[in-house]
């Protein structure tokens, strides 16, 4: 019920990120049980009672730390039912990266649109209320789950790290495509907010069909200022590096790219060396406690997002407002 304190779980795969949750909200982590049999085969149980509680349970959904996405996903979902036969009240699944977002429609004949099929394992599993962080389309992930849908932006993040870093000055904001063009215009919004001047906005042409990238039109002027490359995540790494190269072509003397998610593949670790790249921003919603193999370490920075959820959840258990979180901050940063 709002208002008085629910229990919240982090299971095996949120590692370090669930107490970074449980410190920001002031709670210690609920206890829970997560134990491997032989076979291949797993259970996870509560050891406490939830019945009649509002219960959040965390899980990074990612193929990071040897731990394969679908068995995270899995986990995750047996858990939701586990809480949910023990009788608690309401389940709410904290994935700050939803994995298998990024196919939200048919692109081709016959293709799946896996976001929708994930929405329907969490109903299913019983999940009430499904929290995510920057999802690829929110618009998609809305329609795919029918409970409810709660997204969270790191904007206030990067807003604040990146007015730190560039003391004062105002950078241009490109969108590395014309489909992540919304999502750089928010943060262009954001970062005249809080200067009072309105930044420049950039954004690349880009067609990609069957895994190849073409399209080399940039529309907006980046001359002579920092340019600052938004995007919901990171893969490979190219797309990043190729708005790197034109932005540079163009007279920016320093590029940053921010991304709030980075689920990097090997490949990344030689593409994100090139040094058209000044500064690589992700939060540590899906990067191991470890960080990642595949980060320039001289150029990357983590941001802890755990305070952003933190803070989410409190609301939410207090029937506070999710869009003064993201539209007002401010929340506290922490470099990991």
């Amino acid at each position: 019920m709002p208002g008085f304190e629910p229990k919240v779980f982090a299971l095996s795969g949120a590692g370090a990120l669930g107490q970074s949750v449980a410190d920001a909200l002031g709670f210690v982590l609920s206890r829970h049980e997560e134990r491997e049999f032989e076979d291949g085969e797993h259970k996870a149980r509560p050891l406490e009672s939830v019945r009649g509680c509002d219960v959040y349970v965390l899980q990074r959904l990612a193929g990071v730390g040897g731990q394969p996405v679908s068995e995270r996903l899995l986990r995750l979902l047996f858990f939701i039912g586990a809480l949910r036969d023990a009788g608690a009240a309401r389940v709410s699944a904290v994935v700050p990266y939803l994995a298998y977002a990024r196919k939200d429609r048919r692109t081709k004949p016959r293709d799946p649109v896996t976001t929708r099929y994930v929405g329907q394992l969490f109903e299913a599993a019983g999940a009430d209320r499904l929290v995510v962080m920057d999802v690829h389309n929110p618009a998609a992930f809305e329609n795919s789950f029918r409970g409810e849908a709660v997204h969270v932006e790191a904007r206030p993040l990067f807003v604040q790290a990146l007015l730190a870093a560039l003391g004062g000055q105002v950078p241009a904001i490109v969108s590395p495509d014309a489909g992540g063009y919304k999502r750089a215009e928010r943060l262009r919004e954001s970062v005249e907010t809080a200067t009072g001047e309105r930044p420049p906005m950039v954004f690349l042409e880009k067609k990609r069909s069957s895994g190849v990238v073409s399209g080399d039109a940039v529309v907006g002027d980046v001359e002579g200022r920092t340019a600052v490359i938004v995007d919901d995540l990171i893969a490979s790494g190219g797309t990043l590096v190729r708005a790197a190269r034109a932005c540079r072509g163009r007279g920016s003397p320093q590029v940053i790219a921010c991304a709030s998610h980075g689920p990097m593949v090997a490949a990344a670790a030689d593409t994100l060396a090139d040094p058209a790249l000044d500064g690589l921003w992700v939060t540590n919603s899906v990067l191991d406690d470890a960080g990642s193999p595949h980060l320039p370490a001289d150029r990357a920075r983590v941001l802890d997002c755990g305070a952003l959820i933190a803070e989410a959840i409190r609301r939410l258990n207090t029937d506070g407002s999710i869009v003064d979180l993201v539209e007002r901050g401010p929340v506290p940063s922490v470099t990991v």
